[in-house]
């Protein structure tokens, strides 16, 4: 089956590098009315256009979908996550296999998360120390402990392209003290990461956490640049906080950061808070909507969701979205989609969670041009307000 209905989506801006080429982070053009740039970040397995959306492969696969598949798709880097893979299959099995690159048949970058993000999702099944977290497995109770050794050491094994420090993650809201203890753990987690680094074909970021704290946050920055990093992400957003208050936070911290390395906003988000991120100054985002939406019937186009499960789109010839050169919007209508769904036929969610990350994809291309023609903000604006009259519809109905 072949899933590139137009080869002008297979990823005219992925670069492969040549073998055993490190990382650099080039600024290309920054744009005159934000704190937006376009940028490239050299990795062994390719350079990658910036700012870029990673879909997220939490097991070593994007749910619903082949490698090919999210070639076509527009699919430069891909997340996986520590947590998932230690427990299952085992980062030494993978390891035996020739790292995650193979195991997965994914040529191109790869990210991997620390854990830390389970310290919050996993709340329940884990305790946290000043050294690390102990974790109770969700598949079979079995204790698996992280610390910032075993979480680098695990990422070593899996041999993502970029590997992530180990941080704690808190949810929000939470106290000034809650979120002091958790900055203090990070920046020793951190400084504990960088020491355990044995790999130098891996490009190991540093975390930032703060919660909505300006002042902590910049105190974590400031030691967390101390320490020394290839890359910076912003942690501990979008775990409670509304996606207005994350993005005047972000308007006022990301001009902090530092310029020449790439900045990685964790677990974010819908297309008007990527935007938003990218106005502020961020470079990279992962994020589970285009397939966790897929899964459930709901695709993402410019005039807002498609719910596909709803009675009028029985008969409706249409694709998802006229003009989107996916293979999903090329050959089916949204009537044989909806069919899919209502028949449980696990195509439904194939199907659409294709075209999501197609859109994610072509959403930061458009991001991208808009940056290049110094028109960014007149986007922004435009996004804002369909957007807001989105909501209001909403609300009246």
């Amino acid at each position: 089956m072949a899933l590139c209905a137009d080869s002008s989506i297979t990823n005219t801006f992925f670069q492969q590098e040549n073998p055993g080429s490190l990382f650099e982070f080039e600024v290309i053009q920054r744009e005159a009315n934000t704190q937006a740039r376009l940028g490239r970040f050299h990795t062994p397995h390719g350079a990658i256009e910036t700012p870029v959306f990673m879909p997220v492969g939490t097991r070593g696969a994007v749910k619903g979908m082949t490698p090919d598949g999210l070639v076509c798709a527009g699919t430069t880097i891909l997340l996986a996550n520590t947590y998932h893979l230690a427990l299952r299959p085992g980062s030494d099995a993978i390891a035996e296999f020739g790292g995650l690159h193979k195991f997965m048949a994914w040529e191109r970058p790869i990210l991997t998360d620390s854990g830390g993000f389970q310290v919050f999702s996993l709340a329940t099944l884990n305790d946290v120390d000043d050294s690390g977290v102990t974790f109770k497995s969700h598949i079979d109770g079995a204790t698996l402990r992280l610390d910032p050794g075993r979480a680098v050491a695990i990422q070593e094994q899996l041999g993502a392209d970029i590997i992530m420090a180990f941080d704690e993650c808190r949810a929000l809201p939470a106290t000034p003290s809650e979120l002091e203890k958790a900055v203090d753990r990070t920046i020793r987690w951190a400084e504990a990461s960088k020491r355990s680094q044995k790999r130098t074909d891996q490009a190991l970021f540093g975390i930032v956490q703060g919660g909505l704290d300006l002042d902590l946050r910049r105190r974590c920055l400031d030691a967390i640049v101390e320490i020394g990093f290839p890359g910076y992400a912003v942690g501990g957003l979008s775990v409670g906080e509304s996606p207005d208050e994350m993005a005047g936070f972000l308007s006022k911290f990301v001009r902090h950061m530092p310029e020449d390395k790439p900045r990685y906003l964790m677990g974010v988000g819908r297309p008007i808070d990527l935007i938003r991120a990218v106005t502020s100054g961020i470079d990279m985002f992962d994020c589970v909507m285009p397939t966790r939406n897929g899964r459930n019937s709901f695709a993402f186009t410019d005039n807002g969701f498609v719910r596909l499960r709803n009675s009028q789109y029985r008969l409706d010839s249409r694709p998802l979205e006229d003009g989107c050169p996916c293979y999903t919007c090329n050959h089916f209508s949204r009537g044989y989609l909806r069919h899919l769904f209502l028949a449980d036929e696990m195509l439904g969610p194939i199907l659409v969670s294709l075209h999501n990350i197609a859109y994610y994809h072509r959403w930061m291309q458009r991001i991208r041009d808009a940056i290049a023609s110094d028109r960014l903000n007149q986007m922004l604006a435009e996004c804002e307000k369909k957007f807001a009259q989105r909501r209001e519809d909403h609300e009246a109905t």
